[in-house]
This record gives C-alpha cells, structure tokens and sequence, in this order.
C-alpha cells in the first residue's frame, strides 16, 4: 500500500513510529557525546566519586559519598547565582565534600586497623597550611570531632589558631616548622590548658631552647623527634626528602636528643617519631619504602627505651589531578584504601618481628582532604584566534609576486596537493617577512598574506581531518589554529601552582557537555600579564597544550577549574590589585527540588579593600580626584553637574569588585 492509500489512524501510527525513532536516535547520539565528554575530560577519573558528566549534559556534583542518589547539577548552582547577582569568578564550596573527605580518611583507617588486628589507633591531624581558611577549619574540626581528628601547625598564627579550634582534648595538635622562644612557650601554654600538644624538634637548636624554658615554667612537654629519612619520595617535592632535607634530624642527632633528654631526666617526654617525604607523592613504591624505613627506626628506638607511642608518617597522600592514575606529577598509581593498608601493615609486621607494641599512627594528610571541595568558577567573556581579521585579498595591480603566487596556491588547493602547499605557504610567508623587512612590500600586502596563509591553513585542516595518515608536519596545524579563550579571572589570584610550577588542574565546561566541542583552545585571564595563561592540561598520554572547548554563542559560558581547594585558596598574590574572589558556600539538602542551597555568600576584595592592603588611602585618592575635577570645573572644561558625576563615578568604583562585570 502506498502512503497516499494509508489511512488517517495508519499515517498518525507511522508518524508516531517516526517521531519515536528521532527522539531515540537523538537520546543515542546525546548519550554518545556524554561518554566521549567524559573521555576527554577524564571527570570521573579526577572526580574521586564526587564529580561526573551527568546526563543533561551538566557536571553533577554527589558530595556525600554515603548519599549516592543526592545529585547536585552546577549549572543549577551558577544560575542560582546569577539570580541573586552573585559576581564572577567566584570560589563555590562544597562543605559537604570536605565532610565526606574527613571520614573517608578516618574510617578507612579504623576499618584497616580492625581488619589488620593492629593495635595502635588512628590520630590525624589536619595541616592548617593548605586551607587556614576559618569556614575549611571549622568544618573539618566539626567533621572530625567524633574521630578525634586534630589539627598540624607550622607556624605561629597557625598555633594561634589551632589552640582556639581544637578543643577537642582526645585528638592531636601537632607542631611543625621552626620554632623561636614565643612559639615554644605558646605550645607549653596549651599544654597547660590541657590541649594534646607534641612539640615536633625540626632541629637540634630547638631541644636546647625547650628543657630550658620548661624547666623554667614548670611544664612537661610532649616531644616529637622529626628523622630525616634516608628514602626519597617521588614527584615534584621529592627533594623535601632525603639527607638534604630542609626539615629533621639525622640519626646522630636523634640519638643525642635522647642522651640529652635522659640527661636531664625528661626521656618520657620523648612520645612521637615523625617523618615526611614530600607532598604529592605519585609513587606508591615511595610510601613502602618510607614505612619499611620509620618502622625500623621506631623500633630499634623503643629497644633502646625511647617511651615512644606515635609515629607520624608526615603528609603525602596525592591526588590524581589529571586522571591518568599514573606516576606523573599530577597524578598517583595508588588509591587511599592501598595508602592506608600499606601503613598499617607496614608498621604492624615491622613491629611484629622487633618485638614492640605497635605504635598510634598519626598522617598529616591535607590536599586530599581539601582539593576536591572547591572550584573557581568563571565566564569566559571573549576569543583571541590567529584568524580573526577580515581583509580584502582581492588582486591589486601592481601587487608584490608573493602575494600573487599565495593566492595561486589557495586557489588551485585540493586533496592531491595539500601538503606541497602547506610546504609552499610556510616558506611564502617566511620570505614575505624579509621583503616587507627590506621595505618593498606594503602593509596592505602583508595584510592579504596573513589572511590568506590562515584560511589555507584552515582549508588543508579540513582536509586532513579523518584520514587515516596525516604527514608529521601537518599534525601542528591544528594547534596553530587553536584559539585562547579569554576568562574572567587571574590565574595568579586563583590557579597559583598551574603558573608556578605547570601543576595540572582539570578545567571543564559547567553544561553543554552532551554538544561536541569544536574548538582546541588554551585560556589566558585578564591581567596585563603574559604569563596569565594556561596551557597545560588533561591529554590522551601526555600533557596537551589545548583543551576542546564549545564555540562561543550568545548564552553564557562558564568554566570550571576543579581540585583548587588544596592551596590554590590561600596562595593566591595581589597581581593586578584582582585580590580575593566572591565565595559561594553550597550544602546538600535533600528536600530541596535542586538537591541544595547556598548556605553563606562571603564578599571577594573590592577595589577599596585590595588599595588598603597596598598602604593607600582610598578616601585619600577620591579627595586627590575630586580636587583635580574641581579645578577643570573651575576652569570651565568640565561643567559642574558632569564634575559630581564623575565624582561619583570614581567612588563607586573604589566600591566595586575588582574583576570584569
């Protein structure tokens, strides 16, 4: 039967029949995108269950990792905060991420500890050097609390802060970094207020300063004898390790720190043995080595009747920033389950075959527990591409022969040729250059030239894309074609270590991740700054340079830099007076349609407050401003009225924030 013939109830079947098939076949190929989504930008790998491509095409936050079906879209998040005016960039936290990151930590260790019949318990400790953030430490204090998780300080305001938090007087306050008279005494003062302070001894000098002033103030202190291990880590901080190590004693040392402390009958003072090989510590093989190493100083210790009951193992436990779960820099070959089983079994069988009680183990894990909780979020506000002039490169008379013969070559351009013309225009442009350096070639001409040359490019990328043999040579063209996004933000203030030392943050589109990308491009932000870029990121085997991202259209588009939470929050600089970004606090909540809501909106820097910091006086400035105003009224070339305008003006600006509106 023919459609014509088909009747009224057959034909709508049939168009039923189709309309479904559509919508399938689009669900298919939605479904296709998300996975290739994830692919390339590896968000489950990095996400450490927390984050994950979801099928709108969104990042999907889960914060709770007991809370599998609570799902929080970011794109809900950012429009949210659109709605209330909320300014980008902006940092949104996850306090419920920095909870589950807490006792994860704690539990998988209790749950070793059981399963390994081990007979020393877990004490960690927060180092407040990698978030001193006041909401980071209330939160993981809070979360910590029943697990009698404690806090690391290594400095003096650290101290000061940790001795108003950590009230808790079952958990730990461990003191690192060197140490004056003020900070000892300010150490011996908590002990005094009954708070678990072990005074790490960094270096000898220190022990001497500590048995004179305890004695003088009548307080015993808890000690801790830092070693420097002979192991080295692996990564970019394995030189804080080994006998060139900043930090520690040598086994000398130790062994006279303990002759001096019996000598002045304080052994039993002596409670901790602490060691540290690095941060970021990308090799598992590294952490055996050092449990091997400790457990064996640790005991042959106690043989000698060193009171000790702690080991601290020192941070290191890394993250895998880039997905690869390899040994690069930015990544790992372990996950926290191995980390941990590898510590207490270490330490157990070790103590084991020495004959000694197995100690309290003591971790100083920070940038796992923190990096996931916070992103930056950003707009990217505008694209920097080679090919963005447009010029008329129509024949001229008179024109210079090398801009002739490049149009020949886009003209006669075509599968068969594409790499002799790649060829041809290289070497075309290069001695355009030195005619127009010579001064016989116009500017007009080496205009066309530089249009021309990019559309060619262009062209032979499209050519070559799909076949299944690129010449080397041509694999560059889609590189030098990729384009910068401009982002509202300073990598300075917000990605420190992506410009410091190449660190690989994931950066992902917050929505149209269910759309193929169709751009490679690199960011650079708004400072003056030609070092305010990023081009290091998530890559197939190695790093890659550009990262796919969507075209721009009229609707917004916001990125995301994830795993900043870890030091990215605290070290940022004042380049270009940008300062402090908006924060957005955001909790689970599941009774809420969105699954969350935002709890606390805490203000980024205005321009008034970065001037302050910088020693101006900002009522200062508007009073130098106005008086300039005022003397170009008085000479009539501003009227009066435009004069308080522009007063005004200046003023509220002073106000502002500092990033683009």
């Amino acid at each position: 039967m023919s459609p014509n013939n088909l009747s009224n109830a057959e034909a709508i079947s049939a168009e039923a029949v189709n309309v479904d098939a559509i919508k399938q076949s689009d669900s298919t190929k939605q479904a296709l995108q998300i996975e290739d989504a994830e692919k390339t930008y590896r968000v489950k790998r990095w996400g450490n269950g927390y984050f994950a491509v979801g099928q709108s095409g969104d990042i999907e936050v889960t914060p709770r990792y007991d809370q599998p079906d609570l799902r929080i879209n970011m794109k809900e998040v950012v429009d949210e905060m659109v709605a209330e005016g909320i300014e980008f960039p902006a940092v949104i936290r996850f306090h419920d991420i920095l909870r589950s990151q807490v006792e994860r930590l704690n539990r998988t260790f209790r749950t070793t500890i059981e399963e390994a019949d081990y007979e020393g318990r877990y004490l960690g400790v927060f180092p407040v050097k990698v978030n001193q953030m006041r909401e980071v430490i209330e939160e993981i204090v809070d979360a910590g609390n029943r697990f009698n998780y404690g806090l690391e300080a290594g400095s003096k305001p650290e101290l000061i802060a940790a001795l108003a938090y950590n009230t808790n007087k079952h958990s730990l306050t461990i003191l690192n970094g060197y140490k004056d008279e003020e900070y000892l005494r300010l150490a011996l003062m908590g002990l005094k207020i009954n708070r678990n302070i072990v005074i790490v001894i960094e270096k000898f000098s220190e022990l001497t300063k500590l048995i004179s002033l305890s004695k003088s103030l009548k307080i015993m202190p808890v000690i801790g004898l830092r070693v420097k291990m002979m192991v080295k880590g692996r990564g970019k901080w394995e030189s804080s390790s080994g006998e060139r190590a900043k930090f520690g004693l040598s086994i000398a040392e130790i062994l006279k720190a303990v002759e001096l402390l019996e000598k002045e009958g304080m052994t039993e003072a002596i409670k901790l043995l602490h060691f540290h090989i690095g941060s970021q510590l990308t090799d598992i093989r590294a952490i055996k080595e050092a449990v091997q190493e400790s457990s064996l100083i640790y005991s042959r210790l106690v043989k000698l009747g060193v009171p000790l009951e702690y080991v601290d193992v020192g941070g290191g436990l890394a993250i895998d920033y880039d997905g690869s779960q390899s040994t690069s820099d930015s990544s790992c070959n372990y996950n926290l389950e191995e980390y941990i089983s590898d510590i207490v079994y270490g330490f157990k069988q070790t103590s084991d075959l020495e004959g000694v009680n197995h100690p309290h183990i003591v971790s100083e894990s920070g940038r796992a527990m923190t990096a996931h909780h916070s992103c930056v979020v950003t707009k990217v506000i505008g694209e920097i591409h080679p090919r963005s002039a447009t010029y008329n490169t129509k024949k001229a008379t008179g024109e210079h022969i090398i801009v002739t013969n490049i149009r020949d070559i886009e003209k006669d351009l075509s599968e068969d040729n594409y790499q002799e013309a790649y060829n041809d225009i290289a070497q075309l442009k290069e001695q355009a250059l030195q005619a127009f350096k010579l001064g016989i070639m116009s500017l007009e001409e080496m205009a066309k030239i530089e249009v021309i040359y990019w559309r060619i490019l262009e062209t032979i990328n499209t050519l070559v894309a799909g076949q299944e043999f690129i010449p080397e040579e041509l694999k560059e063209i889609p590189e030098m074609l990729s384009s910068q996004y401009l982002a509202n933000f300073s990598v300075f203030q917000s990605a420190a270590d992506s410009w410091a030392i190449d660190q690989v943050l994931p950066i992902v589109p917050i929505s149209r991740l269910d759309e193929k990308p169709t751009k490679l491009c690199s960011l650079v932000d708004i400072t003056c700054d030609s070092d305010g870029k990023i081009d290091h990121f998530i890559g197939d085997d190695v790093v890659a340079s550009n990262i796919p991202m969507h075209a721009l259209n009229d609707d917004d588009y916001f990125i995301g830099i994830f795993l900043t939470g870890a030091y990215q929050d605290v070290m940022g600089d004042m380049h270009n007076l940008f300062g402090r970004l908006n924060e957005v606090h955001i909790v689970s909540y599941d009774d809420d349609p969105k699954d969350f809501y935002i709890e606390e909106v805490v203000k980024g820097s205005s321009v008034k407050d970065v001037l302050s910091t910088m020693q101006y006086t900002p009522e200062i400035l508007a009073q130098m401003v106005k008086k300039e105003i005022d003397e170009q009224i008085r000479r009539g070339k501003i009227k009066p009225r435009e004069g308080v305008n522009w007063i005004d003006f200046y003023e509220d600006c002073l106000g502002d924030y500092t990033y683009l509106k």
